[in-house]
């Protein structure tokens, strides 16, 4: 069992808009990725909120997401989020997806990709990368969330990879969207723009 954990918690102080709840189409950013996660091979989507938690819960009820507040989104960097996922995930999952809440040019076979080479060749941490530069989402076997948790203040989830050596397997794609997140508005009209031009061909 594979459980995707989507970080929206963050302030989204670049953009100046809460990034989970911008508009996507006929959706939201947040409704299109727990969409697009809904088609793909994960049995778990548990949504990680903090700034305006109330709107994305409600953004996302009837979905099959189930929603998880960070108390600590404010303060706490990223790798709270990610270890409010992984307290929060199935007892039964071996491996979480660690997917960010801003990146909706997620595509499914992406992450088809992923979970097939930790099936088929047992690599406990699975990451894609895009012309030798490393992208998300990030697939990370249960073996290791006891170190994730236990990661203190200061620290990232950056800092955990740099010290996992030989077990992390990188994925080559010829997917440039493992590298696309939103950060300012430019970044949002973009990434809107192609995935809406893409849609009309």
């Amino acid at each position: 069992m594979i459980t995707a954990i989507v970080l929206a918690a963050g302030l989204s102080t670049r953009m100046g808009r809460t990034k989970p709840l911008l508009p996507w189409g006929k959706y939201t950013v947040i409704e299109h990725l727990v969409s697009v996660l809904n088609d793909c091979p994960v049995q778990e989507i548990v949504v990680i909120t903090g700034h305006e938690h109330a709107a994305v819960e409600r953004c996302l009820a009837g979905s099959p997401a189930r929603v998880e507040f960070n108390p600590d989104y404010a303060t706490g960097e990223m790798l709270s989020s990610l270890q409010v996922g992984l307290k929060a995930a199935s007892v039964e999952a071996d491996a979480a997806l660690i997917v960010l809440g801003d990146q909706p040019a997620l595509e499914q076979s992406v992450v088809e990709e992923l979970v097939g080479v930790y099936r088929k060749d047992q690599r406990p941490i699975v990451i894609p990368s895009y012309n030798m530069r490393r992208g998300h989402p990030l697939l990370i076997s249960r073996t290791y969330w006891d170190t994730l948790v236990a990661l203190g203040a200061g620290q990232t989830l950056r800092d955990f990879l740099r010290g996992a050596g030989d077990a992390i397997y990188h994925v080559n794609l010829i997917t440039p969207g493992v590298l696309q997140d939103m950060d300012t508005p430019d970044d949002y009209r973009l990434a809107l723009e192609e995935y809406l031009r893409a849609r009309a061909m």
